[in-house]
């Protein structure tokens, strides 16, 4: 297995196993996308397998911060169809574009459950507003101390209801029911990933061995890759810079799903992401800042 293997996410066949992962730009002006931000995807598009466009929040109150792409609206779905016709008019790239709701970090609390409801359907409309853009998948965004990892990890979950930290089926709940509405809403065709904040690295936290399991749980849901990164601990691990740092999590879960597998963290060059393909740490890789400062990476490495 290299990185310029083909590889299948759901029913999509993508061109090779290099993947650029969602990172933020925060261009947006309110004025629609602008286009240095369209031709900043586009000058990525064409060698490179997939990209995952930086992510969108799904209701207002979810929004992280000013800048930010949106698909919380009908009316959204123009603008980003111009991303994604950019994209796709450069060769054989694959582009997903990845939803959020960034629950306590923007100020907002979810409490009874209406309130989960009305998030379950706004991920569920804003992955329907992806597939009518005109993109070829969706990613659901459940890292990085956002609001489906919030209740993920047992050092934010709280709860005394069926989504409670005291046990793993509770806090895995809010994100397979997300991933089970956008399923319902897209259709059997159309891909999902799930970006997975698998492990804490803290005390307390989630853990590397319940990461399988809880991958498992979201394959079941109807996920068609997992996208292994950290959780309240964010892009890093801690006094690890070993290329390709969360490793060890994605083998985990690889060990127990039978779709793909995608690992980012520190890769910076060909020999160390065909070395951890081969050994098994993933099925896919990300390699995110070298691509976000330069485009000619990409053919530098592939």
């Amino acid at each position: 297995m290299t990185l310029e293997d083909r590889i299948n996410i759901g029913t999509l066949e993508l061109n090779n196993r290099l993947v650029m992962p969602p990172m933020a730009t925060w261009k947006m002006n309110g004025n629609g996308i602008p286009q240095d931000l369209i031709d900043y995807y586009a000058a990525r598009a064409g060698r490179i397998g997939l990209i995952v466009t930086e992510f969108a929040y799904i209701s207002p109150e979810g929004m992280t911060r000013a800048g930010q792409l949106s698909l919380s609206r009908n009316e959204d779905i123009p603008e980003m169809a111009k991303l994604a016709a950019a994209i796709h008019t450069k060769g054989r790239t694959k582009i997903f574009a990845q939803i959020n709701h960034a629950g306590a970090a923007a100020g907002y609390e979810v409490k009874g459950s209406d309130d989960i409801q009305r998030i379950i359907k706004a991920f569920a409309d804003a992955a329907v507003r992806v597939k009518k853009a005109g993109f070829d998948g969706v990613e659901i965004h459940a890292a990085h101390g956002y609001l489906l990892n919030q209740f993920y990890s047992p050092l934010t979950n709280h709860r005394k209801d069926a989504y409670s930290a005291d046990t793993l089926e509770g806090r895995t709940r809010l994100s397979k029911e997300v991933v089970e509405a956008v399923r319902a809403a897209v259709g059997n065709g159309f891909p999902i990933s799930i970006r997975f904040g698998s492990c804490d690295y803290q005390e307390g936290g989630s853990t590397i061995e319940e990461a399988g399991i809880a991958a498992r749980i979201y394959e079941t849901a109807g996920a068609d890759m997992i996208s292994v990164t950290g959780g309240m601990n964010g892009f890093m691990v801690k006094g690890v810079s070993t290329p390709g740092w969360f490793s060890p999590l994605s083998a985990e879960v690889r060990k127990n799903v039978g779709i793909p597998v995608l690992l980012t963290g520190g890769i910076r060059t060909r020999e160390t992401a065909d070395e951890l393909l081969q050994r098994g740490a993933a099925d896919l890789i990300g390699i995110g800042r070298p691509i976000l400062k330069s485009d000619a990476y990409i053919n530098e490495i592939l």
